[in-house]
């Protein structure tokens, strides 16, 4: 899987994933049991809960264990500042 940077990798993680299976944003929403605008907000960059994470992944036939992979943490996307001791 090709390495992304940015905001909307979660999104285009997802997309990826359902284009792969060659699901439309509709099958997966049914599949999901989520609502459509909520794949096209997933897949836009938008955070969304941990249920609806959850349904994405077992509709796109992975595992919740395999959620890093689609689902990075914010963590991870944003660059650490290097640590400075503070001067007043």
């Amino acid at each position: 899987m090709q390495e992304m940077s940015g905001l909307s990798t979660v999104g285009n993680r997802v997309r990826e994933m359902r284009e792969n299976k060659l699901m439309t944003q509709s099958q997966l929403a049914r599949k999901a049991r989520v609502a459509l605008r909520t794949i096209h907000s997933v897949e836009k960059g938008m955070n969304c809960r941990m249920d609806t994470k959850r349904k994405i992944l077992l509709a796109l036939g992975l595992r919740f264990e395999d959620k890093d992979l689609v689902f990075p943490s914010m963590r991870r996307l944003v660059p650490q500042m290097p640590e400075e001791p503070l001067t007043h």
